[in-house]
């Protein structure tokens, strides 16, 4: 989840959005080391935490951390189920509720209760009784709008889906590509949770006329075609709405030099949908017990505390405190469309490839 992207150029989630590689260890593409003295965590390019923290695990467990990046969430999930038997490393994390299933079905994963589960919001629990994956990180995926163009304009923001087909809004709105996407797949399931089986497609035959354009990823869409991202002045995007994650906006801060006192962009907060990200042991982890260490800390008080201003997304531990500026700038939507992961695995594939026909051609 990841802000499966970000550091401006390169920072951003999906769920989120993605800073450096703080990590130790390498990211080579070699297949999981079987050292019982090193445990490899598989990740998307999303992956980030501070070198403090992963050395303190170090040296309480014992354990190396190797790190191996594969891709955006959807190419390292399908590449960890076709490499399950020979797994690339011992724990596997950024698959998130929107690709849950798959994993799951293909068996991608074994059991195990990491300590301090009991911690976790039952909100983010999936997979209950059977402990296969575990909730790491939340984000929201929504529209972000570029402050300064309608103030220009006179015009107020977009608050909600149904704002974004009105005519004032024509032409002003660039998503991702649902089939290639984390956030392009998670706007559509937003809209299918808002407007049912039976009102989705007609919405996006609105939006559709009301002049929105689809690009393949996130980082071409906030960054080259966004008027309110750093990428996008140097681009000269002329879109004022993007799909972009309720925690872009403190990036926009937090990188900017000088700071400014207030973002640049903003969050409509009635277009949002609730990510979750999980990780797990892999099945046929070379270093099992490794992975099992690696696990408890992912949900430790430390990481947990670490993650929002590594990879802009918000803890799943109760009681995790958030950095002041991150809460400040990019807070958490209110009341997000959500979706149970087993109604996601049902329509997922139908719904994107209805989407493709109906937006696409």
């Amino acid at each position: 989840m990841s802000i499966t992207t970000k550091r401006l150029t390169a920072v951003v989630v999906g769920l989120g959005m993605a800073g450096t590689l703080a990590a130790c260890g390498s990211s080579d593409g070699g297949q999981g080391s079987g050292d019982s003295k090193t445990v490899t965590l598989v990740s998307h390019d999303s992956w980030a935490a501070s070198k403090d923290v992963i050395a303190a695990f170090e040296k309480q467990s014992g354990y190396k951390v190797r790190v191996l990046k594969d891709g955006d969430a959807g190419q390292a999930v399908n590449k960890a189920i076709l490499t399950k038997d020979n797994p690339q490393g011992d724990v596997f994390f950024g698959v998130d509720n929107t690709l849950l299933s798959r994993a799951l079905d293909n068996g991608l994963f074994q059991p195990y209760e990491p300590k301090g589960s009991d911690r976790i919001a039952p909100e983010y629990r999936a997979d209950q009784g059977k402990h296969r994956v575990t909730p790491i990180d939340t984000g929201d995926i929504c529209v972000n709008y570029d402050k300064k163009y309608f103030a220009d304009h006179k015009l107020d923001p977009p608050r909600s889906f149904d704002d974004l087909v009105k005519p004032q809004y024509k032409n002003l709105l660039v998503t991702e590509n649902a089939s290639t996407s984390s956030p392009g797949l998670g706007f559509l399931l937003g809209t299918a949770a808002k407007y049912g089986d039976a009102g989705w497609e007609g919405y996006w035959k609105k939006l559709k006329a009301n002049g929105a354009k689809v690009v393949d990823g996130w980082e071409q869409a906030y960054n080259e075609e966004f008027s309110g991202s750093a990428g996008g002045k140097k681009a000269k995007g002329d879109r004022p709405l993007v799909v972009s994650y309720a925690s872009s906006p403190p990036v926009e801060v937090v990188y900017a030099d000088p700071k400014p006192s207030t973002a640049p962009t903003g969050v409509a907060q009635g277009t949002c949908f609730r990510q979750v990200e999980y990780a797990g042991l892999l099945s046929n982890a070379k270093n099992s017990k490794g992975g099992k260490a690696f696990l408890d800390f992912l949900i430790s008080e430390r990481f947990q505390e670490d993650m929002p201003l590594n990879m802009y997304v918000y803890p799943v531990r109760e009681g995790a405190q958030v950095p002041p500026e991150f809460v400040k700038y990019g807070p958490q939507a209110k009341d997000p469309e959500t979706m149970d992961p087993a109604k996601i695995a049902d329509n997922r594939d139908q719904w994107v490839k209805s989407w493709t026909s109906l937006v696409l051609r």
